[in-house]
């Protein structure tokens, strides 16, 4: 009986003290620990499994535009003497992941090096993946039409505006062909297409005018269009064409970059086609990137993406980076240290500013913008 009493009294202790005897299994606080591992366990598990309608954008891969891939020279010139050169002129990107998921997405934020952004932005409603990535595509295609358009212009060779387009049933329709070079508008010899908008400036709708154009060698003159109402606000009239510029020379660009999309890379492939076609190097020995879409007459239009691309080119060892001036203020604020941030606004701005690096002299930069 006393053995009895002492054993109830010692459970009574034990009970009082908040734990459990050892053979009612876990504690309290062992209970706590198992179920906030399995609860982790299922947040990880679900983490995994939920996508979040968000893409992740960080710094992508950089190309010597003046260098070779797999495939050959990222710029071959066939048909004129064309000139090596040393250094390197890398165009930057901006990698983007689709398919992300909860716990990848926030490890990703949390590491600095990557921004969330929605991904309507990227892939709008009503479109889809393969038609987002075909006009990628089709912007990357013309970035290389205008850079070697720019890069020829600036080394002073001809130009020639072409319908690239006839709109269906449109002004031109029954004249005009996809393919026919514009010689005169309007009695006035065009050279590009800004000298054709230049022209429409003071007409308007019902307007008539003339246009002489050459197709298979031959050319025809005085042909009569009657212009139309673009439909979209402007005041003058419209001819129904999609208009490009392209270079009368008698030699081949070809340039040739696999996976890669939009129109940032055509400030680079502009000046790797001067420096290409120029005696002595335009880099001066160094390693230069850049970024900007470029227009056939030169001019450089700002980019997204900017501080993740300044991330790449100093990692892959640039130590100058050519910067759209309407990009400046935010490369500013987020270079890495020692990096030169070049300003170019135009064509003629890139190539003057690396000639002068190259001679020891100092180019315009953005902080002094």
């Amino acid at each position: 009986m006393e053995a009895s009493s002492e054993q109830a009294q010692t459970d009574a202790d034990v009970w009082q003290s908040g734990q459990r005897p050892t053979s009612m299994g876990l504690s309290r606080r062992g209970w706590t620990i198992v179920l906030s591992v399995v609860m982790a366990a299922v947040f990880v598990a679900v983490g995994m499994l939920v996508r979040v309608p968000y893409v992740a954008l960080g710094p992508g891969p950089t190309y010597d535009t003046l260098g070779s891939t797999a495939g050959g020279p990222v710029i071959n010139i066939d048909g004129t003497e064309s000139y090596q050169t040393s250094g390197e002129l890398r165009l930057t990107t901006v990698s983007l992941s689709d398919d992300v998921r909860l716990v990848e997405g926030l490890g990703m934020w949390i590491s600095g090096r990557y921004a969330l952004a929605p991904r309507e932005l990227y892939f709008p409603p009503g479109e889809t993946e393969q038609e987002v990535e075909q006009e990628n595509a089709r912007q990357f295609a013309d970035s290389q039409s205008a850079a070697e358009v720019a890069a020829l212009s600036h080394l002073d060779y001809p130009t020639r505006v072409i319908a690239k387009e006839v709109v269906a049933d449109g002004p031109s329709a029954q004249v005009l062909q996809a393919g026919d070079v514009l010689v005169a508008v309007d009695g006035t010899k065009v050279d590009s297409t800004q000298d054709v908008h230049k022209i429409l400036e003071d007409t308007k709708p019902e307007d008539t005018i003339s246009v002489s154009y050459r197709r298979d060698g031959s050319v025809t003159r005085g042909e009569t269009i009657t212009l139309g109402d673009a439909k979209d606000g402007r005041e003058q009239g419209y001819m129904g064409l999609l208009l490009t510029d392209t270079a009368k020379v008698d030699f081949e660009i070809d340039i040739k970059l696999a996976d890669i999309g939009g129109p940032s890379a055509g400030l680079m492939f502009a000046v790797a086609i001067v420096d290409r076609l120029t005696p002595g190097q335009l880099t001066g020995g160094e390693h230069i990137a850049g970024t900007g879409e470029i227009t056939h007459d030169g001019k450089v239009g700002p980019i997204g993406g900017i501080s993740f691309k300044l991330v790449a080119a100093n990692e892959d060892g640039a130590s100058t980076f050519l910067v759209p001036k309407d990009n400046c203020a935010e490369a500013v604020r987020t270079a890495p240290d020692g990096m030169r941030l070049v300003r170019v606004d135009t064509l003629d701005d890139a190539v003057n500013a690396l000639e002068t690096i190259a001679d020891g002299g100092n180019a315009p930069t953005c902080e002094a913008s």
